[in-house]
């Protein structure tokens, strides 16, 4: 039988905030139970710098490629076949967005308003790249604004974003939310197999790429541009191939063609600076007598087939955010990512250089998207170390202060809205403002070489100034989200 205790009976001496003290039964009980009824003090999860940093380095390399691309060629986008510094900023980008999209739906419990919140934002998306890159905007050095509708174009940075963002979150919000939570064994492959539905979307995403790529027939097309007296001329190119992988008759291209119009495409694509096209190569230059005639021709490298593989991009992204959430030690999360992106790695190396599918950025190739994806993966990897493990955050702040507020940095360095607005305030001609007279007098005369002053220029008055504004809009706690 139980022995009762009586009222008056003290039980052991308590120790409270380090004092001993003595209660009785019922106080004791008391205690216990505002103890077990008060809810345990939970300690805010700790940001991982790593997620800002990354982004912010991912807008950094688009304003250096984009705004000294021009003075130095070999960090420009790969005229066809390779991989340039230019070429790894579109994959970093959606990596970045995979990994996002992972951690966005932990506290969302209704698939409804997770499909009305991936809605919203990918709408955004797409209004904001065709406003920056549709022909609306004219940034950052022509005066003017507005587009023709019957060539606007319709694809872009922006737009390709909207497109994986909405095809993998959707993904990821039907296989996560309301279902159990995901336990993981200590098997290297259980994490794969607990989101395999995620797996499922990106394997089923590059089928469809690859099937299209190689089975689809490319007949002959023809395109108008104007000549130097602004006179229309008319070309033929002369296709009737199936999976050809060169610039004028491959898939990804006609798919755009028939789909948005060739009016609507990119009208300046890097393949003009090809040997084929330029004597100046890989430099812009004028065409050879002997051109072939689409090196003139439109191409989009945001289009639809290539999109579709970029999906893969966005995956892969995710991949790496389920393992920040399931894994909490140091070591267990850089084992995953690092086996992740070396393997990537290693196979789009082997791809390209047996010559089975070359890494291409236009095509947005598997062998690309593999190869861009692993190096994405490494890269992440070592910002985790430096900046998360080691704890050397002070050099990496401006990155994080940009990554922050990356649409904002995006539309007014990237996409030049701020640099064209300071242009509009001009003495006597366009050429006389503020921005020509610093690229000038302060950088190009200065160092007495157009390209180092355009480099010293896109550092310092461009990544540097933008990294100064966002952090003190950091410090006021202002950001640009969509």
């Amino acid at each position: 039988m139980e022995q009762r205790l009586s009222n008056t009976e003290s039980f052991p001496n308590q120790k409270q905030d380090g004092v001993i003290i003595d209660c009785s039964k019922e106080e004791a009980v008391a205690m216990a139970v505002a103890a077990a009824e008060e809810p345990p003090v939970t300690q805010k999860p700790k940001r991982v710098a790593t997620l800002d940093a990354f982004r912010g380095l991912t807008i950094v390399l688009m304003i250096l490629v984009d705004d000294a691309g021009g003075a130095y060629s070999r960090i420009d986008h790969s005229p066809w076949n390779g991989c340039t510094l230019a070429d790894f900023v579109m994959p970093f980008f959606l990596f970045i967005v995979g990994v996002a999209i992972a951690l966005a739906f932990k506290k969302i419990s209704s698939i409804k308003q997770a499909a009305r919140k991936i809605c919203v934002r990918t709408v955004k998306l797409v209004f904001w790249g065709l406003i920056l890159q549709g022909g609306y905007s004219h940034a950052p050095d022509d005066l003017q604004y507005g587009v023709d509708i019957k060539h606007i174009r319709w694809c872009g940075i922006l737009q390709r974003i909207a497109l994986v963002y909405f095809v993998v979150a959707m993904i990821e919000a039907f296989a996560t939310i309301g279902r159990p939570r995901v336990i993981l064994d200590d098997g290297h492959i259980s994490i794969f197999t607990a989101y395999r539905w995620q797996w499922i979307g990106g394997f089923a995403a590059m089928v469809i790429y690859l099937i299209t790529t190689y089975a689809l027939y490319v007949p002959d097309w023809s395109f108008s541009v104007l000549d130097a007296d602004k006179q229309l001329q008319h070309y033929t190119v002369v296709c009737g191939v199936r999976g050809h992988l060169g610039p004028a008759c491959n898939a990804v291209g006609h798919v755009d063609r028939r789909v948005w119009g060739v009016n609507h495409l990119y009208a300046y694509p890097v393949w003009s600076r090809l040997k084929d096209c330029t004597f100046s190569s890989p430099n812009d230059g004028p065409l050879r007598n002997d051109a072939p005639s689409w090196c003139l021709a439109p191409f989009e490298p945001e289009g639809l087939l290539s999109s579709v593989s970029a999906i893969v991009s966005g995956t892969i992204g995710v991949h790496y955010g389920h393992v920040l959430i399931h894994f909490k030690a140091h070591s267990q999360r850089l084992k995953q990512w690092m086996a992740m992106g070396l393997g990537c790695f290693v196979i789009g190396i082997i791809l390209h250089f047996t010559n089975a599918i070359p890494i291409n950025k236009q095509l947005y190739s598997l062998s690309y998207v593999c190869f861009t994806a692993g190096a994405a993966g490494i890269v992440f990897s070592g910002f985790y170390i430096v900046i998360d493990v080691w704890g050397f955050r002070k050099p990496f702040l401006f990155l994080e202060w940009i990554g922050m507020n990356a649409m904002l940095v995006f539309v007014m360095a990237a996409q030049g809205i701020f640099a064209a607005f300071i242009n509009g305030w001009y003495y006597k001609a366009p050429e006389n403002s503020l921005v020509h007279w610093i690229q000038k007098h302060v950088f190009i005369n200065v160092w007495h070489s157009r390209k180092l002053g355009t480099l010293l220029y896109v550092i310092f008055a461009e990544i540097a100034f933008w990294g100064i504004v966002a952090g003190i809009l950091h410090k006021l706690g202002v950001y640009w989200k969509l």
